[in-house]
């Protein structure tokens, strides 16, 4: 059953092919957008205690994702989760659980976990006595950590953005506002961009791939639960769909669809595992797209110009017949900047791509996006919100 969300209610577009539709499967999470208090005429000035605590966190911040990067080349979630016991645990007791040889430093292991509990992805359960101990627990948010029974989680996505060569571009951020011709990493990297380097080595390669399915299968869940858009189709075209992971779990859902189409190039196609009902085919977006009823995608637009966007929507346009659609799945940003969760990683989500992957490639807005539909031929457009990050887009032919 369908329900309105508290997500983001955008605002009326002014694209004719617009229509929007906010749907959800969990309600636990929706007191995202809560905005905090507008100052008043007796706000302090600027050189407020408040505004110099403020400004020393933003400066110090960099120990959060690294203190995380560090918890997940420690195995830290699956030493305390321990097959679904999430038993709190001292660092003292967590370090053999990850260092076999027991050698490591509590201590540090301990400021590092206190540190993350403050930004709730442990609990922090203190125990009285004569010396104070600390233990901790996974919080819904340290779960995203542990290892499925794939070898899957939110780790690798951690260890992915903090690659060595993604870490040299944020030194020279400054360089897109000087130079948006080239992405800092480009700039940072000898030359190379992102996904050169991905092609050279094998390991970025390898673990960028696995934090695309860490991250693609929690979320195909939730829109496998929850959207009813691929009802209809028979021939499903996955543009940009890596190993296959989403049409794996789409074509074991919705049974009616008789072939599915992993399009990616062909370096990427060429490792993707055999699936029953799909069939790999490597190419390039930019020349053609293999025909479909429908074309899906995800987070494929918003590493590209707006330009680079019209090409790739038209040659999907091109694919598929009359009636047919195309569904991407993007981060959106809401018209209006707060400081919810959600906001904040979509605005910083927008700034990575800036970074790391392309100068002018972005996040979008719905309206810029029913634009760029528009453009390509397509006429008709809606919103379909169903998670917190990714929002569904649908452009009908």
């Amino acid at each position: 059953m369908y329900h309105v969300t508290n997500i983001h209610t955008p605002k009326r577009l002014n694209c004719p092919l617009h229509s929007l539709m906010v749907i959800s499967t969990d309600t636990s999470n929706q007191a995202e957008n809560t905005k905090m208090e507008t100052p008043d005429a007796e706000t302090p000035p600027p050189t407020s205690n408040a505004a110099r605590l403020a400004i020393m966190e933003l400066a110090n911040m960099i120990s959060v994702p690294m203190s995380l990067n560090a918890v997940v080349r420690l195995n830290v979630a699956d030493a305390i989760w321990q097959n679904g016991s999430n038993k709190p645990l001292s660092a003292a007791e967590i370090i053999p659980l990850i260092l076999p040889s027991g050698a490591g430093d509590p201590e540090n292991l301990q400021r590092i976990l206190r540190m993350l509990t403050s930004y709730g992805v442990f609990n922090e359960h203190i125990i009285s006595g004569d010396i104070l101990q600390r233990r901790y627990s996974l919080t819904e948010i340290g779960k995203t950590l542990v290892t499925d029974e794939n070898g899957l989680s939110y780790g690798a996505y951690v260890l992915q953005h903090h690659q060595e060569e993604l870490m040299k571009a944020w030194g020279v951020v400054h360089e897109a506002v000087v130079d948006s011709s080239t992405e800092p990493f480009v700039k940072a990297n000898g030359g190379e961009t992102a996904y050169g380097l991905y092609g050279k080595k094998p390991e970025m390669n390898d673990l960028m791939l696995k934090a695309m399915s860490g991250v693609t299968v929690p979320f195909m869940k939730v829109v496998l639960e929850g959207y009813d858009g691929f009802n209809g189709v028979e021939r499903l075209v996955d543009v940009g769909g890596s190993a296959g992971d989403c049409l794996r779990m789409i074509l074991q859902k919705h049974s009616h669809i008789k072939e599915g189409v992993n399009f990616d190039l062909p370096e990427v196609v060429a490792k993707a595992p055999k699936i029953d009902g799909v069939s790999h085919v490597g190419g390039d977006m930019f020349d053609s797209i293999p025909n479909g009823d429908a074309i899906f995608m995800k987070w494929i637009l918003t590493t590209w110009t707006d330009d680079e966007v019209k090409a790739i929507m038209t040659n999907c346009f091109k694919a598929i017949p009359i009636g047919g659609k195309l569904i991407a799945c993007e981060p959106v940003l809401p018209d209006e900047t707060n400081d919810s969760h959600r906001t904040r990683a979509l605005l910083e989500g927008d700034i990575f791509v800036m970074t790391i992957y392309r100068a002018k490639g972005k996040h979008r807005t719905e309206e810029e996006y029913c634009q760029l539909g528009k453009s390509a031929g397509f006429k008709s457009f809606r919103a379909v919100y169903i998670d917190h990050f990714y929002t569904l887009l649908e452009f009908g032919k």
